[in-house]
């Protein structure tokens, strides 16, 4: 077995797009992800049975279906229900990239929810009651109250939870699209360098991954010696 290692010097370009598509993915997914997330938090605390239910249903559900499935229905039903509601004679392509995108955010919003949901536990009590007789409304509460306090307090969390999400998202190369994982493995494939490609893009997981991780101990270092 030869090992060249111009299929990676000679493909950088198209790798550095494919870095550059993943990273885009990750920061999309999480703010996203974190938006929504945030909603379904509020929701599941919400004295609202329906949205409280609704919540905790979607949450259990995306938990417990792997991400790979998800994006296989996403992808390959989708166009086929958009048919039927929009009574078309032929599916509607929605594409991998946008497919990508409302698939992760969907998914990754289940798992921001329930940090947050934590995170807004945390707050003390007293302040609600505090900002109550305030005069302060309930979005207001949360909103400049509630809520810095909640991602202040589960930010090595959501910083953990954003590191899986760089990882996850090397499964998009399964519905075709340009992250990095799937310009690897179309390289590797192309030139018959599987062994030496494959281990480049392990080494650059593990290269930003673990530079994610040295920063989420910073902030847990820095949170810790503040209190």
């Amino acid at each position: 077995m030869s090992i060249d290692f111009t299929s990676i010097t000679g493909s950088a370009d198209y790798i550095l797009s494919g870095i550059r598509y993943t990273l885009e993915l990750t920061a999309i997914t999480a703010v996203g992800g974190l938006a929504l997330g945030t909603a379904l938090a509020l929701c599941r605390l919400s004295r609202n049975k329906f949205l409280s239910n609704f919540s905790r249903f979607y949450t259990n559900l995306m938990r417990a279906v792997p991400l790979v499935l998800i994006l296989f229905w996403f992808f390959l039903l989708m166009p086929e229900v958009l048919k039927v509601i929009l009574g078309l004679d032929h599916p509607v392509m929605i594409g991998a990239d946008l497919t990508a995108i409302i698939t992760f955010v969907l998914f990754e919003a289940a798992y921001f929810s329930e940090i947050m949901r934590a995170g807004i536990q945390s707050v003390s009590k007293g302040q609600l009651s505090a900002a109550k007789a305030l005069g302060l409304r309930y979005g207001q509460t949360m909103r400049y109250i509630v809520l810095p306090q909640a991602v202040r307090n589960m930010l090595p969390v959501l910083l953990t939870q954003l590191i899986i999400l760089f990882q996850d998202t090397s499964l998009v190369y399964v519905i075709s699209g340009n992250d990095f994982m799937g310009a690897v493995t179309k390289i590797a494939q192309r030139d018959g360098q599987l062994v030496l490609m494959y281990s480049f893009a392990a080494l650059c997981y593990l290269a930003v991954s673990f530079s994610l991780s040295m920063l989420v101990r910073r902030v847990q270092s820095k949170m810790a010696s503040a209190r």
